[in-house]
C-alpha cells in the first residue's frame, strides 16, 4: 500500500554545495514562519511537499540532482508525495529542459526566486519577512554565506551563469547574523562564498573582507572563524594580518589554484601565473606560521600536455599542500572552454593522472599527520559513536577534512572544545586523548 503523506509537511532535500544548503535553511525557516512543519534531508520524503535544492556545477551533481527529481516523482506517482519542487542552480539554468523533460515536476524556481515558492502555494496569511534559518548543521557551528555570484571567468566554469556577479551582503547585516547565531549556541562560523577575495568591492571597489573578519571575530561566542574559496588572482592580503593576529581565526585557507603551468593557468584564465602563484603561497606561509592549506586542482584540461602534468605533480610535492582536492575537466554547456576549446585529453589519461596526483597528495598528507604525533591541539568535539568521540582542530573543515578520533574516560560534550594529546595518526584521521 501506498504510504499516506502527512499533511502540512515540507521536506527540503539539498544537493551540492555548504552555499546551497544556507538557502535551503531559509527555506526551511521561512515554511516553518508560516505554519508548516519541516524537515530536512529525510531518508524517505513523504511529506505534502518535497522541495529539491538542486546542484548544476558538473556533471555528476547534475546527474545527482536529475535522479533526486526522478525519485521523487516516482513518490508523487505512488502516493506518498503530493507536490514535487525544484530550485536552485540546475533549474536556474535548464529550467525549460527541465519541465519538457519531467512534467511531472509542480513548480520550478531558480536560485534566487525561491521566495515565491510559498506565496504561489497560498497567497493568503503568509509571512514574506527576511527568514531566518533554522541550522541543519550540528549546532554548534554553522555556514556563513557572506556573498553571492561570482565576476570571474574563468573558462571551464559555469558558476557565472548559475549565479550572475558577484553581490556582497551589507556588512552590518552580517554582524547581526553572526551574534544571532552565537546567542542560539553557535561557536564556529564556517565563511562560505563563491570568492571571498572580492567581498566588499561591489560595495565601495575596496575589499572589505579583513575587516568583515574583525567585526565577526569580535562577536562573543564566536570561538573559531574559518575561511573556504579564496580566488588566487588580486589576493586580499590584509586578511592574513587577522588570522595571525586574532586567536578565534583558524590559521587555515580553502583556495582553489587549480594549476601551476603557465599554458594551463592561461587557457583557463586564472589572471594569474605560476611565478605568482608560488609567490602568493610563500607569502601566506611566512606571514601565518602553521598555516593549513587547502586547495583544489583540475587535470586533463584541453591541451594539458604531460609536461604540464608533470609540473602540476612537481608542484604538490613541493608545496606540499596539508589538504587537496582534484577533479578531471568536464566539458560544461555555456563555458570559455565549452565554446572554444576541444576536450581532447582521454578520459583514461584524465583518470590516470587524476589517481597519481592524489596518490602523492595522500603520502604527503600521511607525513603532515604523522608529525603532529605527541602535540597537544584544541579539538571541537561533533558527535559521539559507540563510545568514540570525533572531532576536528582549527585546521579541518566539517566533512571534507580529517577528524580526530578521541578516546576519553569520561564522557566528553558534543559542541565543546577540550585540549587533544595526538597519539596516533593515518593518511587522513588523527588520534588522540583528552
Amino acid at each position: 500500500m501506498p504510504r499516506k503523506a502527512i499533511k502540512g509537511k515540507v521536506d527540503v532535500v539539498t544537493m551540492g554545495c555548504s552555499k546551497n544548503l544556507v538557502d535551503s535553511e531559509r527555506i526551511l525557516s521561512l515554511f516553518s514562519q508560516n505554519g508548516y512543519r519541516v524537515a530536512h534531508d529525510p531518508q524517505h520524503a513523504a511529506g505534502d511537499i518535497v522541495v529539491i535544492n538542486t546542484c548544476g556545477f558538473i556533471g555528476d551533481a547534475k546527474e545527482e540532482s536529475i535522479n533526486m527529481i526522478l525519485q521523487s516523482v516516482a513518490g508523487k506517482k505512488s502516493g506518498f508525495l503530493k507536490k514535487v519542487y525544484v530550485m536552485g542552480c540546475l533549474s536556474e539554468r535548464y529550467s525549460k529542459d527541465l519541465l519538457a523533460e519531467i512534467p511531472e515536476i509542480d513548480g520550478i524556481y531558480g536560485k534566487f526566486d525561491w521566495k515565491n515558492l510559498l506565496t504561489d502555494l497560498d497567497a493568503n496569511n503568509i509571512v514574506t519577512d527576511t527568514p531566518g534559518r533554522i541550522i541543519t548543521t550540528p549546532k554548534h557551528f554553522a555556514y556563513f554565506k557572506i556573498s553571492e555570484g561570482c565576476n570571474r571567468t574563468c573558462a571551464f566554469c559555469a558558476i557565472p551563469k548559475m549565479t550572475g556577479h558577484h553581490r556582497s551582503r551589507p556588512m552590518a547585516e552580517l554582524v547581526a547574523e553572526a551574534t544571532l547565531l552565537a546567542k542560539q549556541g553557535v561557536k564556529e562560523l564556517q565563511v562560505i562564498a563563491q570568492d571571498l577575495s572580492y567581498y566588499g568591492v561591489d560595495i565601495d571597489r575596496n575589499q572589505q573582507l579583513a575587516e568583515l573578519i574583525r567585526r565577526l571575530s569580535d562577536i562573543e561566542g564566536i570561538e573559531w572563524i574559518r575561511l573556504h574559496y579564496a580566488y588566487p588572482a588580486h589576493f586580499p592580503y590584509e586578511i592574513l594580518e587577522v588570522m595571525r593576529e586574532r586567536s578565534n581565526v583558524c590559521s587555515y585557507l580553502d583556495i582553489a589554484l587549480q594549476h601551476i603551468s603557465d599554458p594551463m593557468l592561461k587557457a583557463m584564465r586564472r589572471n594569474i601565473n605560476g611565478a605568482m602563484t608560488r609567490e602568493l603561497l610563500q607569502k601566506i606561509r611566512s606571514e601565518v606560521p602553521g598555516i593549513h592549506l587547502r586547495t583544489t586542482l583540475m587535470v586533463g584540461f584541453p591541451g594539458e600536455t604531460e609536461s604540464d602534468f608533470e609540473e602540476l605533480m612537481r608542484f604538490v610535492a613541493e608545496s606540499r599542500f596539508e589538504r587537496m582536492g582534484a577533479f578531471t575537466y568536464s566539458n560544461e554547456d555555456g563555458t570559455y572552454a565549452g565554446d572554444k576549446y576541444t576536450d581532447d585529453v582521454p578520459e583514461e589519461v584524465k583518470a590516470d593522472r587524476l589517481d597519481r596526483l592524489m596518490a602523492l597528495q595522500q603520502s604527503i598528507s600521511a607525513e603532515i599527520n604523522r608529525a603532529k604525533i605527541g602535540s597537544t591541539l584544541k579539538v571541537i568535539i561533533d558527535r559521539e559513536e559507540d563510545g568514540q568521540y570525533f572531532g576536528r582542530t582549527e585546521f579541518d573543515s566539517p566533512e571534507v577534512d580529517p577528524e580526530v578520533i578521541v578516546d576519553s574516560e569520561v564522557p566528553l560534550e558534543v559542541g565543546s572544545f577540550y585540549m587533544v594529546e595526538i597519539t596516533d595518526a593515518d593518511e587522513y584521521d588523527l588520534f588522540g586523548t583528552v
